[in-house]
């Protein structure tokens, strides 16, 4: 087909039919500039490609052409036999955000030091236990041998009843705070405060108290405490802050005898 008859014919079918270019393009939604560009082969003012062949489909359609020749046609006078295959627009969905793989990597990582921390926690009060079954079992001496290690004013403020030299109900409280990283830590003694103060790593202070003690730690992993010798449970969660207090109760669990009446 000679160039112009592709132009020539397509407006010729569309005025044998006595269809105007503003019913073609109420029907198809094709610009009429672009109808107008069509029938006479201005190529320049069409967008090309892909668009230009759906324009042609779609007024082969709406005239009753048949769309194959048509198209062939086109393709002749406009010298598209071979045009190049679009781009399917799925490949231009842009990536997801960097920051979801971030964020996944974050969350593991918080996980793991949860669990981190647990085991650490529950390390030391294993720990802690088994140092007071150690200190138990080697304190667990006969009540003779005991009265005649305890110098004489010990053993009469110890037993007052003179009956049971042994009952810890009646000892002076010794406490002993370790820390193992620097924290703030608040001990009170019978209700007087003792220290109020930042310690260092790798301190170890002792205090005495008749009834009590109450022990706050900024950061309860940082401090261990023992009572008379006795390791205790630690002053709260690892990593956060905690209160505990102890007293003559909490010396009678840790040695594993119950007072005597």
């Amino acid at each position: 087909m000679a160039r112009g008859n592709f132009g020539e014919r397509l407006k010729r079918e569309r005025e044998m039919r006595e269809v105007s270019l503003k019913e073609v393009t109420t029907a198809t939604r094709i610009g009429s500039r672009f109808l107008e560009a069509l029938e006479n082969e201005d190529w320049e003012k069409l967008p090309g490609g892909i668009f230009n062949r759906g324009f042609v489909r779609a007024i082969a359609r709406y005239l009753g052409l048949d769309e194959e020749n048509l198209l062939a046609e086109y393709d002749l006078a406009h010298g598209d036999q071979n045009l190049p295959v679009p781009q399917p627009y799925e490949n231009k969905i842009p990536r997801p955000p960097i920051w979801i793989p971030i964020l996944g990597v974050l969350a593991l990582l918080a996980a793991l030091g949860g669990l981190v921390a647990g085991g650490i926690y529950g390390w030391r009060r294993f720990s802690a236990h088994r140092a007071a079954k150690r200190s138990s079992s080697s304190t667990l001496l006969p009540a003779q041998n005991q009265m005649e290690a305890v110098p004489a004013e010990r053993s009469a403020k110890a037993a007052p009843s003179g009956n049971h030299p042994t009952d810890t109900a009646s000892l002076t409280l010794d406490l002993a705070v370790s820390t193992s990283a620097a924290t703030r830590v608040r001990i009170l003694a019978d209700g007087n405060l003792l220290l109020d103060a930042e310690l260092p790593a790798g301190e170890t202070r002792h205090f005495s108290a008749n009834q009590e003690f109450e022990v706050t730690a900024a950061d309860s992993s940082a401090v261990l405490l023992e009572l008379n010798g006795r390791a205790m449970p630690p002053v709260g969660t690892p990593g956060a802050s905690g209160t505990i207090v102890l007293s003559q109760k909490d010396l009678r669990q840790a040695s594993g005898g119950t007072p005597q009446p």
